[in-house]
């Protein structure tokens, strides 16, 4: 039987790198240009600012003293604040682990690209070519039982070095790791920027991001976006922070960290998406394509428009392509692994089953799951998931969490064990913020989600959403009363 064992980043940077590594996530790079274009612009910085200091760093701190204070898993965290509880953190968990499957696919796709782009394959015409010989979609829900190779094995590799990576040691596995692939995902960054400033018709892309339409501040929809891709970018309300935070030795800044990490996820988001409106303004000088139909959400930025503007590129696009779609790769893995780590900490410490074991049968289960997505019908199912997860479910989470630890819990601890070494400190404007604030922001969203997702509802989503809830329901229930085999478990 496995020994409960302490885990501890053996150094500070290696907690930096893991954290930022999980924020600058693969959605940061194709969903934040959108966000910026769509909501005014410039002038969208001012409400992302806000939203940066109001819910990110305000809700990052929350997790990232809660992890430090109680150094245990989600599930034991919430058991020690009320036995009640347990239920709610083995829901959060499955909504993680439920996103990190489909995430996983995503990634996959990418990895597919990655070969693509070498010469090419992609073809005249890329939108048909993602749709018809990568996904092989199919409209019809019968297309869930074909399976379409080439995705199988790109979402089976994902999930390979997701395993081989989070089964070993903590520094050795995921400390290492980040160590490496982000320092390289930023110089790749910097060099696809600097390269795309160079450009012909490169202003016409980046001063977009320097336009201002003031008119949008007023618009109550561009704030709730601002919310909601902080929540997004930062991977608010997953467990990540907590986790990770839980880890650190005593002695850490958590303010002052909370805020690197914060501001240096947003830094990148931010010089990236000149990058990627460059490109674009090259892109309409060449074709003649009016920018706002170049500027799209979700995998047609990444799957469908980058793969038209290196068609225009000439040979310099052999060298461009495949570093974009690499640096894709290098974030979509850090935060796969991001995700996964609390599930599999709140199993391990539950069960005392050792990390190795606990992260093979979790990627096991994981990749089964993924196997829905590598279908012909995978890509529809896939859309569903997102949806019911991000709107509804991961915001319904973040909502329960700052209510827990801004009114069950003494929230004055939270501030005493933040400021304990911090060189910036909190006090009661915090506590205002994580108590009535923040609460009104996220039901705020919480509310547009869900009437985002019921008003695109059709008879096919509305099953799979329905299947969604009751195993959101059923099993986070059955892994509550689930008997500990650590002794130690429940102890307050």
């Amino acid at each position: 039987m496995a020994e409960e064992k302490k885990l501890e980043w053996n150094s500070n940077f290696a907690f930096m790198m893991a954290m930022i590594g999980s924020a600058v996530g693969l959605g940061n790079i194709w969903r934040f240009p959108n966000v910026l274009y769509s909501n005014g612009g410039g002038s969208f910085m001012i409400p992302y600012i806000v939203s940066l200091f109001l819910l990110g760093i305000s809700f990052v701190l929350v997790e990232y003293a809660v992890g430090f204070k109680f150094k245990r898993s989600l599930a034991r965290i919430l058991f020690a604040v009320s036995k009640k509880l347990e239920p709610v953190a083995w829901f959060i968990l499955l909504i993680v682990f439920l996103i990190a499957t489909y995430y996983a696919c995503v990634v996959g796709w990418d990895l597919i690209y990655i070969v693509l782009s070498f010469t090419k394959a992609w073809g005249a015409n890329p939108d048909l070519f993602f749709a018809n010989n990568v996904l092989q979609a199919s409209d019809s829900i019968s297309g869930i039982f074909t399976i379409v190779p080439i995705v199988f094995a790109s979402v089976f590799a994902i999930w390979f070095m997701a395993w081989f990576i989070i089964k070993r040691d903590l520094n050795d596995g995921i400390g290492n790791v980040s160590k490496v692939l982000l320092p390289l995902l930023c110089l790749i960054v910097v060099g696809i920027v600097a390269f795309s400033l160079t450009l012909p018709g490169a202003s016409i892309g980046y001063t977009q991001i320097f336009t201002p339409d003031w008119s949008a501040l007023t618009n109550l929809d561009v704030w709730l976006a601002a919310f909601g891709q902080i929540v997004f970018s930062l991977s608010l309300g997953m467990a990540i922070a907590m986790t990770y935070a839980s880890y650190l030795p005593e002695g850490s800044k958590l303010v002052d960290n909370a805020v690197i990490v914060a501001f240096s996820n947003s830094g990148i988001e931010v010089f990236n998406s000149i990058g990627t409106f460059s490109i674009l303004g090259f892109m309409a000088l060449t074709t003649g394509m009016p920018f706002n139909e170049l500027v799209t959400e979700g995998t047609g930025l990444a799957f469908v428009v980058f793969p038209q503007v290196f068609n225009t590129m000439g040979d310099v696009a052999y060298i461009i392509g495949p570093l974009f779609f690499i640096c894709i790769l290098f974030a979509g893995i850090t935060s796969l692994i991001a995700l996964l780590e609390g599930v599999c900490y709140s199993i391990s410490e539950k069960f005392l089953i050792e990390r190795k074991k606990t992260a093979t049968v979790v990627c096991i289960i994981g990749f089964l799951i993924s196997i829905i997505f590598t279908t012909s019908a995978g890509s529809t199912i896939l859309g569903v998931f997102d949806a019911y997860l991000n709107n509804f479910a991961l915001l319904l989470a973040i909502l329960i969490e700052c209510i827990i630890f801004g009114w069950i819990y003494k929230f004055d601890d939270l501030i005493e064990t933040l400021n304990n070494n911090s060189t910036i400190k909190v006090g009661k404007t915090w506590k205002t913020v994580i108590k009535y604030i923040l609460p009104i922001c996220i039901a705020g969203l919480w509310i547009q989600g869900v009437l985002s997702t019921i008003s695109t509802i059709d008879s096919l989503s509305a099953i799979i959403m329905l299947m969604l809830t009751i195993v959101l329901i059923i099993v986070p229930i059955i892994f509550a009363k689930l008997p500990a085999i650590n002794e130690h478990y429940y102890e307050v």
